[in-house]
């Protein structure tokens, strides 16, 4: 049974939204998630754009009022904000409260701070997510087929990892010159893919390599497999691409 987790923050336009949909996105499978505010205003463009542009769904996003959520039964309500602790006050009990303290990236209109709020959210819940993983026994290497199938069900992801199967390995400019994309956009369907457990990277000299997870279960190396030899003309024009490489760096053994 999902564990159920409500993030609070006064405005439930920025912070909160930003960790409901980092979790969503980090354990779907383990948690029922959702934000709300304490005096709700409507979502922040630039939250939702700093969302879009590190790979995350915002489709399903918005401002919702804490007092419609508080018979919901939540086992975890994490407030955001001194203030939102104050004033969540027993709405969510018996539920356990987590008291965490961002600021608000509101006030300054910047970019940079909304990406800065959203780097820190994505570490405070990746640690939420490892002591609930140690708490109950899940092993975080668990592969669930819906996040797997959710992560293979973009174009550029898939044409990744089957360049990435056929190759053994590669580095990020070898995969943009492949991909014909640009390095932003390619870095961040690798780290959803490395969210998602299919891949694995590690730094030889200059340059990072990514390959297929060592600990992937056989059941999911056949569905590569089987896509692979079932299309062989999936990746031939990126393939073409990366052995005309003049830069290609030099590949050594993992």
């Amino acid at each position: 049974m999902k564990r159920r987790v409500l993030f609070v923050c006064t405005a439930n336009s920025a912070r909160s939204l930003m960790a409901e949909a980092l979790l969503k996105h980090m354990a779907g499978d383990q948690f029922e998630v959702a934000s709300a505010g304490t005096e709700p205003a409507q979502p922040h463009p630039m939250a939702l754009q700093v969302l879009q542009e590190a790979g995350f769904a915002v489709e399903d996003l918005h401002s919702k009022k804490l007092e419609d959520l508080r018979d919901k039964n939540w086992d975890y309500v994490i407030t955001l904000c001194e203030k939102a602790s104050r004033e969540c006050g027993t709405v969510c009990d018996p539920a356990q409260q987590i008291a965490w303290d961002f600021p608000d990236p509101v006030p300054s209109g910047r970019h940079a701070t909304f990406a800065l709020t959203l780097k820190e959210l994505k570490e405070r819940i990746g640690l939420f997510t490892m002591v609930h993983q140690k708490k109950t026994g899940l092993n975080p290497l668990e592969y669930n087929p819906v996040s797997v199938f959710r992560a293979l069900g973009d174009e550029l992801r898939l044409a990744i990892l089957m360049l990435i199967r056929n190759q053994k390995k590669l580095c990020v400019h070898e995969l943009t010159t492949a991909l014909d994309s640009s390095q932003p956009k390619v870095s961040r369907h690798l780290a959803n893919l490395k969210e998602a457990g299919l891949l694995e990277a590690a730094r030889q000299g200059q340059w990072v390599y990514y390959f297929l997870h060592p600990q992937m279960p056989q059941w999911l190396m056949r569905v590569l497999d089987e896509t692979s030899d079932s299309n062989t003309t999936l990746v031939e024009r990126e393939m073409e691409r990366l052995k005309a490489m003049t830069d290609r760096p030099v590949v050594r053994v993992l």
